[in-house]
């Protein structure tokens, strides 16, 4: 992933270089065989992104003690979260005592280092006594928090950099092969191509060049790459730290809109919705009687729709629905109660014609 100190990286020139981050492998979500390209291209784009204004909660694990991390360990787990916090992001994350409160379940096993991406946190890891993030090796050298900072990207919904379609990486494949087969990595075939060899797909980074230096792009030993060429006889080695490109795109799907009114969604009156793809609308609700609610979006949209209750300042999810590359609508079915206040958050995915629709609650 990332640059250490100059001594490390003249380690690194001489083709040492440490572990590496491994994805697990998780099936594509399935969508229609017939889904307009432009369509799936954008649902792909932001399929495992968090609705905006989420707060993301973590878990160390204690037991079994092979999880089990030291305070200096998990203290630089903290520092990461705190330092993406501060770009001055939508997001927010809370550390909790219990597996079951949290998204991000976290444990330190020796050997690997990984990370769900995104949603994948919670769409596919249902037991509550399962990872969703791991770390292999310390997290006190820069390399380790930079290691750090790389899984919180994944879990915030971002991929691997090096996969970057419109890198224009040529592989040595061979090579990459042979290197990753075996220490530090000890990767089959399979993962190795899961990790590096495949291209991710283009809706994943929307048109987005190249960043060597971000927080997301592995170290390469010199040889790896055939093409740019200048790889073929100097490693390539990022610069340390959330690059500036890291940064602005954290931004553009996860901006602070905390200071901004939220418009009240009452009974019984839409609310047009008109958003470009990625854009993320919230209301508010204040239920003046206790009842199950409808909430749902009408037009052809594609969109995640998800339901928090105000907790003393603090928003809980509830509920949500994702009706991307369907032909139905999300909709949510939920018992309000009158006197408290509830947040319903909608992120657009796609939408036909003029990327207008509305929204109801009844």
């Amino acid at each position: 992933m990332k640059k250490q100190t100059k001594s490390e990286s003249k380690c690194s020139e001489n083709q040492n270089l440490p572990a590496q981050c491994g994805l697990p492998s998780v099936p594509d979500r399935q969508l229609d065989q017939n889904l307009d390209p432009g369509r799936e291209f954008l649902i792909r784009y932001i399929e495992k992104k968090w609705v905006n204004n989420t707060i993301l909660h973590y878990y160390f694990f204690s037991s079994p003690s092979s999880w089990r991390a030291s305070d200096n360990q998990k203290q630089a787990v903290r520092n990461a979260f705190k330092e993406w916090k501060q770009l001055g992001i939508g997001l927010q994350f809370a550390e909790v005592n219990k597996a079951e409160d949290a998204e991000i379940r976290i444990g330190f096993q020796r050997g690997g280092s990984w990370s769900y991406v995104g949603r994948d946190a919670i769409d596919l890891v249902n037991n509550v006594n399962d990872r969703t993030m791991n770390f292999g090796w310390d997290l006190t050298t820069s390399y380790g928090k930079d290691t750090a900072l790389h899984e919180i990207g994944h879990a915030l919904g971002f991929p691997h950099e090096h996969q970057n379609p419109n890198a224009g990486i040529i592989w040595n494949v061979d090579e990459v092969n042979r290197v990753f087969s075996g220490p530090p990595n000890n990767w089959d075939e399979a993962k190795i191509y899961h990790n590096i060899l495949r291209k991710v797909s283009s809706a994943e980074v929307d048109g987005s060049s190249w960043d060597k230096n971000s927080i997301m792009h592995y170290q390469f030993a010199a040889g790896l790459i055939k093409s740019p060429s200048t790889y073929q006889n100097k490693a390539l080695i990022p610069q340390s730290g959330l690059s500036d490109v890291d940064k602005s795109e954290i931004k553009k799907f996860y901006p602070d809109n905390s200071q901004k009114q939220l418009v009240e969604l009452k009974p019984f009156l839409s609310k047009i919705v008109k958003l470009s793809a990625g854009q993320q609308i919230d209301y508010v609700i204040k239920p003046l009687m206790s009842r199950k609610y409808n909430m749902q979006s009408f037009g052809s949209m594609d969109t995640v729709m998800v339901l928090f209750e105000d907790d003393n300042g603090t928003p809980v999810y509830l509920e949500g629905d994702d009706d991307s590359g369907t032909n139905t609508n999300s909709k949510i079915e939920y018992r309000l109660i009158s006197g408290r206040s509830y947040y319903l958050r909608m992120r657009l995915y796609y939408s036909t014609g003029s990327g207008q629709g509305g929204v109801m609650l009844w």
